[in-house]
């Protein structure tokens, strides 16, 4: 009877006008091939943040499955990135 786990991006979404990523994994647990267990984990992935000078800083995607960068480097050209900056900036001095 011999244990394994495994991880797999099961799903991944492209949403939204500044086209965030989310990313859903699952974390399965096989008993000699069958799986015997399932959990989901979710994260998002926006183009990246501002800094203090209004710049935009790209999200490191260095950590992420390929495919997972893949399609963020496919979603989030230069056009949507500066759109991205843009409206960033314009929501810095808003009360919420």
């Amino acid at each position: 009877m011999a244990l394994s786990e495994r991880q797999e991006n099961d799903k991944i979404e492209v949403v939204g006008r500044f086209k965030t990523v989310q990313v859903r994994r699952a974390d399965i647990v096989e008993r000699d091939g069958t799986e015997i267990a399932r959990t989901f984990h979710r994260h998002v992935l926006q183009p990246g943040r501002i800094d203090e000078n209004d710049n935009l800083v790209e999200t490191d995607l260095s950590g992420e499955d390929a495919d997972v960068q893949a399609i963020c480097n496919a979603a989030w050209t230069a056009e949507l990135k500066e759109s991205w900056r843009q409206y960033l900036v314009s929501q810095k001095n808003v009360t919420p």
